[in-house]
């Protein structure tokens, strides 16, 4: 809670920069305030489509809500802008989730 007391004052003058909200969606995530999560890096990626880890928090915002198959679709887009194995280790498991869900 630290951080986001400390990050108010940036979100507040500087909140339509991509770098300020993936900052917010992290500590939001640490926090577990998970639907704050998901706001601040949904903002993100409408701003810059193309941030990687901005879609493998997410991902992993979403797993965390159980909503395993969006969570499986932004862990595949981060797998593929930037193969390294924490993203492979996420989707894997998320894999493994969905199919014995499947069942």
């Amino acid at each position: 809670m630290d951080a986001l007391k400390a990050l108010q004052p940036v979100l507040e003058a500087e909140g339509d920069k991509p770098s300020v909200q993936l900052l917010a969606g992290r500590a939001y995530f640490h926090s577990a305030q998970l639907n704050r999560a998901e706001q601040a890096l949904t903002r993100v990626l409408e701003l810059d489509p193309s941030d990687h880890y901005a879609r493998f928090v997410l991902g992993r915002t979403l797993q965390r809500l159980g909503r395993l198959v969006e969570a499986l679709g932004q862990l595949r887009m981060a797998w593929a802008m930037n193969p390294v194995p924490e993203y492979q280790d996420a989707l894997s498991e998320v894999n493994a989730r969905v199919r014995l869900q499947e069942g």
